[in-house]
């Protein structure tokens, strides 16, 4: 919106730092997850090569088996909690909306609150670095090694306090995804209408809503087991370590779905645009991602086929676990048939979502092995579960977020990243990630265990490791490609076209690129599945409006849930140290005698009070303003 006409409302403006921090704009706050992703990104990559350098050769004494267990940990946790999932959010907080034809999400004040406590979250996680220690406990963090006897830092105390904050902001997130894809689509715009990216956006937001407060409850234990002296999992006073593994894992695969469905719905946006054809089996592409979500909450104990749970329970999570294969399974074959005979583009979002199929498919026939208990005896522990495992996220997973962002980079900037370093960057990327993980199968098979800090010579492992590692730094330098193509992209101005790769399918690409605030002057009617493409096969230039040109209602930007998010970041560090001996009176007295913890508590419900009593309506666009914005 023009600032000129600022003056003419009741609501602030602000502008720079203050503009970012108080934004509710769902297109803004999809910058800031990508952002905060990139750098948790960044640092769980770091902690991948320094792992792989470890490994380069045996008996190798880069880092010490302390520091070795904290990078394994850091590594996991930071990559899926704080890495993939942010990104996961941005492309949804920019794209959602759009595709539904909504000027924003159902709460916009949620949807920052969401953002600033999953930062603050995943900064004080990070802060044990620099506080004393990181968590070392693997980033499953299973009872007993992660209970004070064998973790005696407050490495595990940062994990479990900083899950609770981060995991706090995606619940609101998914929640708020879920009320705005239920209320808030365009006239016209039935459940069947709706784009596959919106469709699995919609079941991952379910699947947050029932997985995030089982793991909310296991951290919740694990806190009061470490910090209160409770005694959950702790076998000499009646608890049970097993617990802790079934809480973890309730959560933990229904997670990995949480992950790989968006990624689903990016190529089955990415493949029909540059196939010029319209998915393949739409309706059996929806009914497959339901399925998958389903049956995603009944195989939680395959991760613990080794523990003891007896024939009946292993052979009932193996033939569950096998099953999910089907509806997946469903997908491949549709997007290979929306391929067939369509006029295939290789763009570099293309290269990514292509690349993506025959990785999963790899990643999916390892989790079919590891799905038979008998030979997961064999497998479990080796590395040829870390190959499995990283087929399907890295391989699956990032592959998509890659298309994504190489496909909705000009809707989110206005800016086309450049092609030839997005072609270099899917390679480097490919072939290391393949040299990476392809030969830690065999690893694994030849018998190496995973989290082993090092390995004697002679076992066959030493030429893989090395392969392994060389593949690592390759898939490093085309994570360094894709951010300096960002580098080159973001020094071109402003002005690409509504439509930039001209065979966008759906309503993102009939809006100006980037989006004006209010994304829709008029809210569009959808005639059809595919709506842009359906009024352009029609022969019009831009999309049917549902309304005439109308005051368009918007949020106002607020402060509080920064404050809010601050508030519980200063309550966790105060709760995490309250059993703390200080040498210091001062600090002895602030923690111990819950200062700090009280301090940050009141800082958050302070923060709400002021949220409940002040009414804040918000304010209007006027139609003269959008006839001018029309003009120039």
């Amino acid at each position: 919106m023009a600032h000129a006409h600022a003056s003419s409302h009741s609501v602030k403006r602000y502008t720079g730092i203050m503009d970012w921090l108080t934004t509710v704009d769902h297109k803004k706050i999809g910058i800031l997850y990508l952002i905060a992703g990139g750098f948790f990104f960044g640092i769980g990559g770091i902690e991948a090569i320094l792992i792989r350098l470890q490994l380069i050769k045996p008996m190798n004494d880069l880092v010490s088996a302390q520091v070795f267990n904290e990078l394994i940990t850091m590594h996991g946790t930071t990559m899926i909690f704080l890495g993939v999932m942010p990104v996961i959010f941005a492309l949804m907080n920019a794209v959602i909306p759009l595709q539904i034809g909504a000027r924003d999400v159902a709460f916009p004040f949620l949807n920052s609150l969401g953002f600033w406590t999953f930062l603050f979250g995943g900064l004080l996680l990070n802060l044990s670095w620099i506080m004393g220690g990181a968590p070392d406990a693997g980033w499953t963090s299973y009872t007993p090694l992660s209970t004070n006897d064998y973790s005696s830092t407050h490495g595990v105390d940062f994990y479990t306090i900083g899950l609770q904050i981060a995991g706090l902001g995606t619940l609101i997130g998914g929640i708020n995804f879920l009320a705005t894809i239920i209320t808030m689509r365009a006239p016209g715009m039935s459940f069947m209408r709706m784009p596959m990216f919106t469709w699995t956006a919609f079941i991952t937001s379910a699947m947050i809503l029932f997985a995030f407060p089982a793991i909310t409850v296991g951290l919740v234990l694990l806190s009061f087991d470490r910090l209160l002296g409770a005694n959950f999992f702790d076998v000499a006073a009646g608890g049970s370590p097993v617990l802790w593994q079934h809480i973890f894992w309730i959560f933990g695969h229904p997670e990995v779905y949480i992950l790989i469905l968006p990624a689903f719905g990016i190529i089955s946006e990415v493949i029909p645009t540059f196939s010029r054809k319209r998915l393949f089996g739409y309706s059996s592409m929806v009914f497959a991602t339901i399925l998958i979500a389903f049956l995603g909450f009944m195989v939680w104990a395959h991760h613990m086929f080794t523990t003891g749970l007896g024939p009946v329970a292993n052979a009932l999570f193996s033939i569950a676990t096998m099953l999910i294969a089907v509806p997946t399974g469903i997908k491949i074959f549709n997007w290979l048939f929306t391929m067939w005979g369509g006029q295939i583009r290789f763009t570099s979002a293309n290269l990514f979502a292509i690349g993506f199929v025959p990785t999963f498919v790899m990643g999916g026939v390892t989790g079919v092995m590891l799905a038979s208990a008998p030979a997961d005896f064999q497998f479990h522990d080796t590395y040829f579960v870390v190959a499995h495992f990283h087929y399907v996220i890295v391989g699956g997973l990032v592959f998509g977020l890659f298309a994504g962002l190489h496909y909705w980079w000009p809707k989110m900037f206005g800016r086309m990243l450049n092609e030839t370093l997005g072609k270099w960057t899917f390679w480097l990327f490919a072939i290391g990630f393949h040299m990476t993980f392809f030969v830690q199968h065999f690893l694994g098979l030849l018998g190496m265990q995973r989290r082993i800090v090092s390995y004697l010579p002679n076992q066959n492992f030493d030429e893989l490791n090395f392969i392994s590692t060389i593949g690592a730094i390759l898939m490093g330098i085309g994570v360094l490609l894709f951010l300096a193509n960002i580098a080159v992209t973001t020094r071109k101005p402003v002005g690409v076209a509504a439509d930039p790769w001209e065979d966008g399918r759906t309503l993102e690409w009939s809006i100006p690129s980037p989006p004006p605030e209010y994304n829709f002057k008029q809210i569009p009617l959808v005639r059809g599945i595919d709506a842009y493409w359906k009024e352009k096969m029609a022969g019009n230039k831009e999309m049917t409006p549902s309304e005439p040109v109308g005051p368009i209602h918007m949020p106002s930007p607020s402060i509080l849930p920064f404050v809010m998010s601050l508030g519980l970041f200063i309550a966790g560090l105060g709760f995490m140290f309250s059993t703390e001996d200080f040498s210091n009176s001062f600090m002895s007295l602030i923690f111990n005698k819950y200062i700090v913890l009280i301090v940050g508590l009141v800082i958050t419900f302070a923060a709400m009070i002021a949220r409940s009593l002040y009414d804040d309506h918000g304010y209007h666009i006027e139609v003269e303003e959008l006839e001018g914005e029309g003009k120039a």
